[in-house]
């Protein structure tokens, strides 16, 4: 039987011929990733561990971006921690305020993964990088830990779901769009360490953006990773990018998978997760009247430039409503300057929003957003579990940059075509 393109890659890096679904390895690590909360937990652990220093100095990636700019003392101590090992192991990838991004918007766009590589990283949206044809996922800080001081892991070989797309997105339909569909579809527990794999002619309708929002939600499905197949879409971002040449893995035409299952783009509508669950889906059309406190566009998920476009499209010309708290945060320093260059800076701010740096602040309702009790948020985050922004009796709302941006104006969840009319 043949391999899957995530056995593929993990066969690759064990140095076997074959590996199948279930069997234990240890892999070569291309690259290891921690923040400001879990790269303390690591760091701390590598003296028990008999290590004085980390595998490859290139390729132990320390990105302070959760509670950065700090928010309080202990959030500062914290960062002192990765500061001061980053500059001790003399890392040449610790990205500092000014210069940092939110970590899995950062590191495509620095070409610090490409396809083909094995990430792991202490942070569950690790499996964002599947985009770029890699295999990446989450993990504990022990783990990575042993991670920074080997550059090897022990990993199970995951089963696998094949998800064929097919037509093309309407209207202001988004990646957000297709992955809380998919939740919606098969539930938080639907792919629980399984590769979710994205294969089908529906794929060359998604952007680069649209993949990386669907792979930074497949740990919601409860995956193990998610993967897109290597194409001309993903070849144009890389060149120039990649700092290490990218390695190309196909799936074999006889791989197993547990299921496959057919989604056609074409027939999706702007789809809204409500609380407490990112599976707890409602397509536009059946919202119903939710009046809102704040909205928040960015993140990980949603802070890269198409984003900031779509939410620019939307709020030209129009105000934020009263009753609403509009925050924009782009996922990197770029992007920001991009918002800039391009005059969405100045929409964001004539609307009545704020445009913050790049933080993962509001998203994990650690600062710079955060709901009261009642209160009541649109966001283009990933989670939306009880008190995830805030206070446990307030309640987050999960949707696309532009049902976001729509919402902003209208005071309540809203379609986009009701706002702007029609996506051009």
């Amino acid at each position: 039987m043949g391999m899957t393109m995530t056995q593929k890659i993990l066969a690759a890096h064990a140095g076997l011929e074959s590996v199948k679904a279930g069997q234990f390895i240890e892999a070569k690590l291309d690259a290891v990733l921690a923040n400001d909360i879990t790269g303390p937990v690591a760091i701390k652990q590598l003296p028990a561990m008999g290590a004085e220093e980390v595998f490859d100095k290139d390729r132990v990636y320390l990105i302070p971006d959760h509670f950065t700019p700090n928010k309080d003392i202990k959030a500062a101590e914290q960062c002192k921690i990765v500061r001061e090992f980053a500059r001790a192991q003399e890392l040449s990838n610790y990205f500092e305020v000014g210069r940092v991004g939110i970590e899995h918007a950062l590191l495509p766009e620095q070409g610090l993964v490409t396809a083909g590589d094995v990430v792991i990283g202490a942070d569950s949206h690790t499996c964002t990088y599947g985009a770029l044809g890699a295999f990446s996922t989450g993990m504990g800080s022990t783990d990575i830990a042993a991670g920074m001081a080997r550059g090897y892991s022990w990993l199970k070989v995951p089963a696998a779901i094949k998800f064929e797309l097919t037509g093309e997105p309407q209207g202001w339909v988004s990646g957000k769009d297709v992955i809380l569909h998919i939740i919606g579809m098969i539930g938080v527990e639907g792919a629980r360490y399984k590769s979710m794999e994205f294969t089908g002619e529906g794929v060359k309708h998604l952007g680069m953006d649209a993949r990386l929002t669907i792979c930074n939600m497949a740990i919601e499905a409860g995956a193990k990773n998610g993967i897109f197949p290597v194409d001309d879409i993903t070849l144009a971002y890389l060149k120039g990018r990649s700092k290490h040449e990218p390695r190309i893995f196909a799936a074999d035409p006889d791989a197993e998978y547990e299921q496959t299952i057919t989604i056609d783009l074409s027939q999706l509508k702007p789809t809204v997760a409500f609380p407490h669950l990112p599976e707890n889906t409602k397509t536009i059309d059946n919202v119903g009247d939710v009046v809102i406190d704040q909205v928040v566009i960015g993140s990980c998920t949603n802070g890269n430039i198409s984003d900031m476009e779509v939410a620019a499209k939307i709020l030209k010309g129009r105000k934020v409503a009263e009753n609403v708290r509009c925050i924009i945060f782009p996922g990197t320093q770029n992007v920001y300057k991009t918002c800039i260059q391009n005059g969405w800076a100045e929409i964001f701010i004539d609307a009545g929003a704020v445009l913050s740096t790049p933080t993962c602040g509001p998203c994990l309702g650690g600062h710079m957003g955060i709901l009261a009790a009642g209160e009541r948020a649109v966001a283009t985050t990933n989670r939306n579990f009880v008190g995830r922004m805030g206070h446990v009796d307030s309640e987050v709302y999960l949707a696309s940059p532009a049902v976001a941006a729509a919402s902003a104006v209208a005071g309540r969840i809203a379609d986009p075509e009701e706002i702007a009319g029609k996506a051009e």
